[in-house]
């Protein structure tokens, strides 16, 4: 980058044939800040196991699936039959050592305190059960 003077008359002007480099190293300064702030970002990762979807639709089994509803009032009914807590420890206990066991379906009532909800998932993950699907119905509006 040469610069000179617009003024022709002025005695010994001649021009500058140097290269300015405060830009570069500015420019410079920056994309090392930069770099500084994010490379610690990138080898502190989260390991997560996510789980592995297919395009195919899944294949339809002879299990019926366990459906388990509760009501606002934090009643438990296993497949439409009111059940207390401890029943269905029992009934989930006996679910998880089912070779092909059931699908559990937990319907929850959306006024349900979700007190009822985590004691219910916090039973069936202490029985075992490992295949729990949440069934909701969709917005009629």
């Amino acid at each position: 980058m040469a610069f000179g003077s617009f003024d022709q008359h002025k005695t010994g002007g001649h021009t500058v044939a140097e290269i300015n480099m405060i830009p570069l190293i500015d420019v410079m300064l920056v994309l090392l800040v930069i770099f500084m702030i994010t490379a610690p970002m990138m080898t502190h990762t989260v390991k997560i196991d996510l789980p592995k979807a297919s395009s195919q639709p899944p294949q339809a089994t002879a299990v019926e699936p366990v459906n388990l509803a509760i009501d606002a009032e934090g009643k438990l009914f296993w497949n439409q039959e009111p059940v207390s807590r401890e029943q269905l420890q029992q009934k989930l206990a006996q679910l998880a050592l089912e070779p092909d066991a059931a699908e559990l379906h937990i319907r929850a009532d959306k006024t349900a305190a979700y007190q009822f909800v985590a004691e219910t998932l916090a039973d069936a993950a202490q029985a075992g059960v490992s295949r729990i699907g949440f069934v909701s119905e969709p917005d009629k509006t």
